[in-house]
């Protein structure tokens, strides 16, 4: 299961414990979407509605730690209980198509939460204005 796809059935599965989590890859930005085309993966299964941010303040709450995963991309993944380490967060860029220099932990970092935020809200997870553009 890709990084992203892991996020998603987190998310999914703490949201609506009685359903199957859905198969997922992450919904690339429109601009790589026409430059990868011909090997675009299929669209991911929507989140059905899944209240995101209550979802993960709920996430938070239970963990006991103060994390912040509204502007943090490792405090999301740490909160899901997904592998934070730099290698899975540069991994997650390769799988979003991030074209930037990851040895630029801050700029990847600041990057990767937008994009999972986005294709969250993207694939039908509810969040907060801010966070959705």
């Amino acid at each position: 299961m890709s990084i992203f796809g892991d996020i998603v059935h987190k998310l999914f599965g703490k949201a609506k414990p009685d359903q199957p989590p859905p198969a997922t890859e992450p919904t690339p930005d429109p601009a790589a979407a026409q430059a990868a085309a011909p090997d675009a993966p299929a669209a991911p299964a929507p989140l059905t509605d899944v209240d995101v941010a209550a979802v993960m303040d709920q996430l938070v709450s239970e963990s006991g730690q103060t994390l912040n995963w509204r502007t943090s991309i490792v405090d999301t993944m740490k909160a899901l209980g997904v592998d934070s380490s730099l290698e899975h967060r540069k991994q997650l860029a390769q799988e979003l198509k991030y074209s930037g220099d990851t040895n630029d932990s801050a700029s990847m970092n600041i990057w990767l939460h937008k994009q999972v935020m986005q294709a969250l809200a993207a694939n039908g997870g509810k969040l907060p204005p801010d966070l959705a553009s």
